[in-house]
């Protein structure tokens, strides 16, 4: 048989797969419904793992290759639910300004970057957030934060020291306290942060992440403005520390944790009451928690192609049955068992493709709404397209083998004689 004969063949099972659906619209239903649930699952997630892959990455990367973190808790998927005995580390004394100092002072260490994280009420005349997030840094934090300055200036290390009441917002809080104005009118306004006034003297445009969503509205203070005149517990305070240029990681880690150790008065013996770790230890704990919902989601979408292809069964006997006079007479022609093979093999194909272009053009839709909606840059990998239409096709030639394989291996002359 020649590909001109395989084509002509191709293009007839096609051509009567949907004459099939035509005629059977509610059975055909099904079975596309099916593999378009299990598609359409499949591409939104891979479209939103993209995204959040891109997203994370960035934001490590923008912290810098060498960087590490110091915490009081780990980085690690545990059974914690809050009480001391399922969270040993709760016993740990919590980091301080001191222990920044400590590990500050060590040769090969460029920077320590104080952190703490609570909420406060934000407002701007008739303009009120109850409750928006804020975050105290000391004056090098844009050196581990992904964006950009996009109006005014970021606070000095003198403005920390004094404690001045300065800010800087985030571009969603300036759209919600000053809707009327751009970035660079919101400069200078005087806004209320728990009460008290601070001055806007900067507007970040920060990159949204996993960790970070850049549409949530946020505030960034200086951390002695924080502890002195917000009463900001500096109890789950953390540390992001960048080596020097030229020492490596495992060096500047070492260091300070011979520092930390020394200054917890802790014997050879003892555990550290700290924890460190770096942007690959952060990137794996993510892709253990992606991995895990990658599963999921992945059985989700085989019950959806389960469902396709029971429906490619019942539609495709239905079929057979349909046609068995049709089936005698091509045999009776000259058609092989190949050749009727063949035939009901692509049509079964074409039904599930018909499901896995639906589900594709849904999940296009989704990762659309998704990536104008929300700081997730959400994209579908072509891996995945073509991932979505292999399986489409392979539940229908798997399911649509019995059916096929029936109506080639019909008598005849007894396919002649039914009625």
């Amino acid at each position: 048989m020649t590909i001109l004969d395989r084509l002509k063949m191709l293009s007839e099972g096609v051509t009567i797969a949907f004459d099939s659906i035509r005629a059977n619209k509610a059975r055909a239903a099904l079975t596309i419904l099916g593999v378009t649930v299990g598609v359409f699952v499949v591409t939104g997630m891979s479209a939103t793992v993209q995204g959040i892959n891109a997203g994370v990455s960035a934001s490590l990367a923008a912290a810098g290759p060498t960087t590490f973190f110091v915490t009081r808790w780990p980085v690690a998927i545990n059974s914690c639910n809050g009480s001391a005995d399922s969270c040993p580390w709760r016993h740990n004394a919590p980091l301080s300004l001191d222990d920044a100092h400590v590990i500050l002072r060590q040769p090969g260490i460029q920077s320590v970057i104080v952190h703490v994280g609570n909420s406060a009420q934000v407002k701007f005349r008739g303009n009120n957030i109850p409750s928006a997030s804020v975050d105290a840094y000391t004056a090098d934090w844009t050196d581990v934060n992904d964006g950009d300055m996009v109006a005014g200036r970021n606070f000095t290390e003198g403005e920390n020291t004094d404690a001045s009441s300065v800010v800087v917002i985030n571009v969603a809080l300036r759209k919600q306290l000053f809707p009327d104005l751009q970035d660079e009118q919101a400069v200078g306004k005087e806004i209320m942060v728990a009460a008290n006034p601070f001055r806007v003297i900067g507007i970040w445009d920060q990159t949204g992440s996993l960790f970070d969503n850049a549409d949530e509205p946020k505030a960034t203070v200086p951390f002695e403005t924080a502890y002195r005149k917000l009463n900001f517990g500096i109890r789950w305070l953390d540390l992001t520390v960048k080596p020097r240029d030229g020492v490596t990681q495992d060096v500047a880690m070492d260091q300070a944790i011979a520092a930390l150790r020394i200054r917890r008065q802790l014997k050879p013996s003892q555990d550290n009451t700290f924890f460190v770790s770096t942007p690959e230890k952060v990137m794996e704990l993510y892709n253990d928690i992606v991995g895990k919902f990658f599963v999921f989601m992945i059985g989700l979408s085989a019950i959806g192609l389960m469902v396709g292809g029971v429906g490619v069964i019942a539609i495709m006997m239905i079929s057979v049955t349909e046609r068995t006079r049709e089936i005698g007479v091509r045999k009776a022609l000259g058609a092989t068992r190949a050749t009727i093979l063949w035939q009901f093999l692509v049509e079964a194909a074409t039904l599930t493709m018909i499901g896995a272009i639906t589900g594709l053009v849904i999940g296009g839709a989704l990762t659309y709404v998704i990536r104008s909606n929300t700081s997730i840059k959400a994209s579908i990998p072509p891996l995945a397209i073509v991932a979505a239409l292999l399986a489409a096709a392979f539940t229908g030639i798997l399911f649509g083998l019995f059916p096929a394989y029936r109506a080639a291996k019909l008598d005849p002359v007894e396919a002649l004689r039914y009625e």
